[in-house]
């Protein structure tokens, strides 16, 4: 049984912790046709399914050897993830077996998995790998007396649709760690046979390899031979030169600064409230137009950040201890400038256990006891991955905003201390909460015309609702180069490219920042109502 036609989006996206893996998975699995194969590592964790038989199957303390445990919605009992083993996520439509009614071929679409990674072993010298009767996964010499399993499979296919839609897959042993599966469990259950890896089989190849030569037999069977490869780097690329610091911008860069009285007014209330602007901070070069409207983006947490991102200028030096009445002189600040819709961003503070979240949410709670009316956005950190995230989805912002920042390749340069699948999980447990969720990125650091619409595919494929994208700006001659100017046409393509793709708005200029036309993005990203 084949798949639908529709070209299959590969993504290798590095080392990847359990539970935000399964929240980008989940989100994509949840909407659209778009078919995706998800690449990646995992730290030490251990899985398993509702029927898994923990007591004669994990015979250590997760805790005890520095790996989760987590119970997953899949067939199958307890499994390891972790360093040396290629992870393979395989998002893709399976067709009713009778039309228009009835289940998906569960069996079929498991022995398509199993095709898929046997075809892989078979270009990587081991012939001897195949299918064992009665036990899942993919094996060597599986029906002689020395059957070793090399990948194991477990899969959950969605029902109740014309298409099946399928989630999680395969775990294939390439350089693994076999104490984790030889002595701290026994793996899905099965006590009679050994687990091995291609390491311990004598093939020396690379993660890299492995990859490359499973993406190229999932494209064959799931892609229709079709589809798109975006990686995150696979190494730390050099730093491209890029244009100089005192190369004249193109005008349609250089902002307009008029401060007329509006603007001073907005800067009057700030100052005596003694709060802080990411518009000041960050050299926003919208901060006239913006304060002209009586809008302004507030920073909470303080003016300095505990990351240094290769593209801002908000001070890195050690941050001071979060001011306990900051999120009440927020709330006083709307209420004097009557605004209808409060912007809230922060530094990252990943000196807090909770990575200022419950600050956050604090400021929110205030500015809506104080401003009833009022609606407010909140651009988070990703409070690295931890569920303290949950403290500000709980207090459901108008709109939450996460930012990507930039495409997978260019993830490692541009910001090291966060990543893009950590990003895409921030955003589906947005996504899922069902508060309207918004992300942005960056043009001009080196990422091409392809892997721009591949990252406006990953937004819209987790249910991002809003994306901002505009031109690097460099701050100094120490921050990262612009390796070019974008043109305007070029924004106005990734607009009409990412709306076409569900995006409900994308707002997109050279100048355009995360919170510019706010409001305006908000209302133009909700859902019409029928009349």
């Amino acid at each position: 049984m084949s798949t639908l036609a529709v070209p299959l989006h590969v993504r290798w996206l590095g080392r990847v912790p359990y539970r935000e893996a399964l929240a980008v998975q989940s989100a994509i699995f949840e909407r659209g046709i778009d078919q995706h194969l998800l690449l990646l590592e995992h730290p030490h964790v251990f899985t398993y399914g509702p029927n898994a038989d923990l007591a004669n199957n994990l015979r250590c303390d997760p805790r005890n050897v520095d790996a989760e445990l987590v119970e997953v919605r899949r067939g199958g009992d307890i499994t390891y993830h972790g360093p040396g083993q290629l992870i393979g996520y395989p998002i893709v439509n399976l067709p009713a077996k009778h039309g228009d009614a009835g289940p998906a071929d569960n069996t079929d679409y498991v022995h398509g998995v199993e095709q898929v990674v046997i075809d892989s072993l078979h270009d990587l010298g081991l012939h001897n790998a195949s299918r064992k009767d009665g036990y899942p996964g993919v094996w060597l010499d599986a029906q002689t007396p020395v059957a070793r399993k090399i990948c194991a499979i477990g899969v959950r296919v969605a029902r109740g649709s014309t298409i099946r839609r399928t989630m999680h897959g395969f775990a294939l042993n390439v350089s693994t760690d076999l104490a984790y599966m030889r002595d701290h469990i026994v793996p899905c259950g099965i006590s009679d046979y050994s687990v091995t890896s291609l390491q311990e089989e004598g093939v020396a190849a690379s993660m890299f390899d492995v990859a490359n030569i499973v993406a190229k037999h999932a494209r064959m069977r799931w892609g229709n031979t079709a589809s798109t490869r975006h990686d995150i780097a696979w190494a730390h690329q050099p730093d491209t030169e890029g244009l100089s610091i005192s190369v004249r911008k193109p005008d349609w860069v250089r902002p307009h600064v008029n401060h007329t009285s509006e603007v001073l007014l907005t800067k009057k209330t700030l100052r005596d409230l003694q709060l802080v602007t990411v518009c000041e901070e960050a050299g926003c070069p919208n901060l006239s137009e913006c304060w002209k409207d009586g809008t302004a983006t507030f920073m909470v947490l303080g003016d300095r950040c505990t990351r240094a991102c290769g593209f801002c200028l908000i001070d890195t030096r050690k941050p001071l201890a979060p001011d306990a009445n900051e999120p009440a002189r927020v709330a006083e600040a709307v209420k004097r400038m009557n605004l209808e819709f409060a912007v809230l961003t922060m530094v990252a503070r990943d000196d807090l256990t909770d990575g200022g979240m419950q600050h956050v949410a604090d400021t929110i709670r205030e500015i809506r006891l104080l401003n009833p009316n009022a609606q407010v956005e909140a651009l988070i950190s990703d409070a690295k991955g931890t569920d303290s995230l949950n403290v500000v989805i709980n207090e459901r912002p108008d709109v939450l905003n996460h930012n990507i920042e930039t495409v997978a390749r260019l993830q490692r340069t541009v910001r090291p201390s966060a990543g893009y699948a950590r990003s895409l999980s921030v955003l589906s447990r947005s996504v899922a909460a069902g508060i309207t969720t918004k992300s942005g990125l960056m043009l001009g650091l080196g990422e091409s015309k392809e892997e721009v619409e591949a990252t406006l595919l990953d937004l819209a494929s987790v249910g991002v609702n809003i994306v901002t994208i505009g031109q690097y700006l460099r701050p100094s001659a120490e921050h990262l180069p612009v390796v070019r100017y974008a043109d305007p046409s070029e924004f106005a393509y990734y607009k009409e490219y990412g709306e076409y793709l569900g995006i409900r708005h994308v707002e997109s200029s050279p100048l355009t920042r995360s919170s510019y036309h706010a409001k305006d993005a908000h209302r133009n990203s909700l859902p019409l109502l029928n009349a």
